[in-house]
């Protein structure tokens, strides 16, 4: 951060604080939670930047495997957000933590299944949300895919 006077007109100074993306203090941590690795190397499952945690779209897979469990939208739903659980606590967040989701269907008809398990994660205070359809998922028989983030309330650390 530095200082910087701007001058106006009559000769008024303002003062201004300038602060720059590259030039964060915040200590920039990847996360990788227990039998959950991402698809390919080009993103990592979460990041967690001082207290905030962010946890890439993620499927219901099996942990310690790439594969996507059996039992339609409903398990898969239960699966998903129960690996966002697990990246969260390695991250040192909880559910509660979480400010937001977004939630990726491959047929919106799904609906109604995915809300009716995600409110069993989110009883209380849901996180804001947005839903939509898409044509297709990274992992073919992925039928939801769940991104969120989270502001960390407690003072632990990773």
């Amino acid at each position: 951060m530095r200082n910087a006077f701007l001058t106006i007109g009559s000769g008024t100074a303002f003062g201004l604080l300038l602060t720059g993306c590259a030039a964060s203090s915040l200590p920039r941590h990847t996360i990788d939670p227990p039998g959950i690795a991402p698809l390919v190397p080009a993103y990592s499952v979460a990041i967690r930047a001082g207290q905030q945690v962010f946890v890439s779209g993620m499927t219901g897979i099996k942990p310690g495997t790439q594969d996507i469990i059996e039992g339609g939208v409903e398990s898969q739903t239960r699966q998903t957000l129960e690996n966002i659980r697990t990246a969260l606590q390695s991250a040192g967040a909880t559910m509660a933590d979480v400010g937001e989701c977004t939630v990726f269907l491959t047929d919106m008809r799904d609906y109604a299944a995915m809300n009716g398990v995600y409110t069993e994660f989110f009883r209380v205070d849901p996180p804001a949300r947005a839903t939509v359809a898409v044509t297709a998922l990274p992992r073919p028989a992925a039928r939801v895919e769940i991104k969120c983030s989270a502001q960390i309330r407690s003072l632990e650390k990773p």
